[in-house]
């Protein structure tokens, strides 16, 4: 018969644990709910679901989307099910695929050991749950709709990936492009042109001017390498202290709108973001300027997020929705149609996720031509380069074997 230990608590809500040998967990249960105790967490003994250590934790990598899209739809399963958080925790953490992650459910077992509800548990661990995640739950647990809460956030979170990796997917020759092209002329620079430098030196003639541009940086970038390296280095690092304040990250995200190419990509995709999580938060009982609130902290971008934050205000002022958004300025009219016919009628988070799905097409659409956009200019920039060089390198030399040919240069 095997041993199981277990916690509880007494009818004073002290915390209790011990040891019972018994056929099954129910059989447990039952026998301390005979006893007036009321199970917390019940496992088989010698079953490790002890948190891994810290050299575990260091090899391990750490727990990200992905495992929270995952985690999500087993919490959604074990809670349609009826299986109580404690004992959904237990066997998610035994069966954790990384340290890092069953590391994560130890601790939010034990918070909710100590008395705490899942979502401030949750909150603790901001690198994995989001304020949007966490906000959620909340709505959740008051009112007791965990499980459709954890299936909503992982389609949320499913639509934020399968975006991420498209652009991924799209911008992956482009980007393979353009460091082929800076390590070319960074080795043209280094390596060709000093020995046409030779060469040319040689000639003991006057070079053409764009011949001369070209040997002038060639030899600045021998001289000065180590310089520009740390430069680029300095720049990149001022950038991204730039952008790690508010300031910076809003003219940033401001900017990335405005991007001739991948601005209307990143726009549709806040604006779906913006509907959807609306749709969501507003679908759950969530009051609409708290719900405008959470929002503005998940469309992942500060310019967006403000003026959001402004249509929140005006609710709260006492401003009907449709108006506070058209006072936003960053709404399509489609849009704007859309939230003043879902006020006047009441189906505002069905509207909303029909908001949401254009816009994804539209992103869609948008990421499967970002590729075919972004080679003409890439393909302009190559022949540029190419015709530089070309006059730069081999114009001289033409010009030197028409000499020797006795024909004018």
């Amino acid at each position: 018969m095997p041993s199981y230990t277990w916690k509880g608590r007494n009818p004073r809500g002290e915390a209790v644990t011990g040891r019972l040998d018994a056929k099954s967990e129910q059989a447990v249960a039952e026998e301390l709910h005979a006893a007036g105790v009321t199970p917390v967490s019940i496992s088989v003994e010698g079953d490790d679901t002890r948190a891994p250590s810290g050299w575990q934790l260091l090899r391990s990598r750490p727990v990200d989307q992905q495992d929270l899209l995952v985690l999500s739809r087993q919490l959604h399963s074990l809670q349609r099910a009826g299986v109580p958080l404690l004992r959904a925790l237990s066997g998610l953490q035994s069966a954790a695929p990384t340290p890092a992650q069953a590391a994560l459910l130890a601790e939010l077992r034990a918070d909710l050991d100590q008395g705490r509800d899942l979502s401030a548990a949750m909150a603790r661990h901001p690198a994995v749950f989001s304020a949007f995640y966490v906000a959620m739950l909340q709505v959740g647990e008051l009112t007791g709709r965990l499980a459709e809460v954890f299936l909503r956030l992982s389609e949320h979170i499913a639509f934020e990936l399968d975006v991420k990796a498209r652009i991924k997917q799209a911008l992956r020759y482009p980007v393979m492009v353009v460091i082929a092209m800076a390590l070319a002329m960074v080795a043209i620079n280094l390596f060709v042109l000093p020995t046409f430098s030779t060469v040319f030196a040689g000639f003991k003639a006057e070079l053409p001017l764009m011949t001369r541009l070209l040997l002038g940086f060639s030899a600045f970038t021998v001289d000065w390498w180590p310089a520009l390296l740390a430069a680029c280095g300095g720049t990149v690092l001022l950038v991204r202290l730039q952008l790690a304040t508010p300031a910076g990250r809003y003219a940033w995200d401001r900017l990335k709108l405005r991007l001739p190419v991948a601005g209307p990509i990143v726009f549709k995709a806040t604006l779906a973001r913006f509907a959807r999580g609306f749709a969501l938060a507003s679908s759950s009982g969530v009051p609409i300027g708290q719900a405008l609130s959470v929002v503005a902290r998940t469309v992942d971008n500060a310019y967006i997020g403000e003026r959001i934050g402004q249509m929140r205000a005006g609710v709260e002022r006492g401003e009907q929705l449709a108006r506070s958004a058209a006072l936003a300025g960053i709404f399509p009219p489609v849009v704007l149609q859309m939230i003043a016919v879902g006020e006047e009628t009441g189906e505002l988070d069905n509207l909303l996720l029909e908001v949401a799905a254009l816009y994804e097409r539209e992103t869609d659409y948008g990421i499967k031509g970002l590729s075919a956009a972004i080679e003409p200019l890439l393909l302009t920039v190559m022949a540029g380069l190419v015709l530089v060089l070309a006059l730069g390198v081999f114009l001289p030399l033409w010009n030197l074997g028409q000499a020797a040919m006795g024909k004018p240069g």
